[in-house]
């Protein structure tokens, strides 16, 4: 049996639906073709984020400048330790052949 996939926008409109509470569950799964637990869920995860449309988009750059700053720093970091693993390699190799 194939998985079949649902947009955002369809996830978003069930959601919505969940939220209004003109229907339950059931009648919300069986008018739009899926299981009572997926209603739920998309229910869940819509109240979850819906926070984050009311980020500002300066705050949401911080968060995203910190992460790359945090990236650039582990990069750094492995690229010192594969320059020490080479450098090691190379000595303890020649000492054994």
């Amino acid at each position: 049996m194939k998985r079949r996939k649902f947009s955002a926008k369809m996830k978003a409109q069930v959601a919505l639906e969940a939220i209004k509470n003109d229907a339950t569950v059931e009648e919300l799964a069986q008018r739009f073709d899926v299981h009572p637990s997926q209603v739920r869920t998309w229910k869940s995860d819509f109240l979850t984020n819906a926070e984050k449309v009311f980020i500002k988009e300066s705050h949401k750059g911080e968060c995203e400048d910190r992460h790359l700053a945090q990236l650039e720093r582990k990069v750094g970091q492995q690229a010192i330790e594969i320059d020490f693993l080479k450098k090691n390699f190379t000595r303890y190799r020649k000492g054994n052949v």
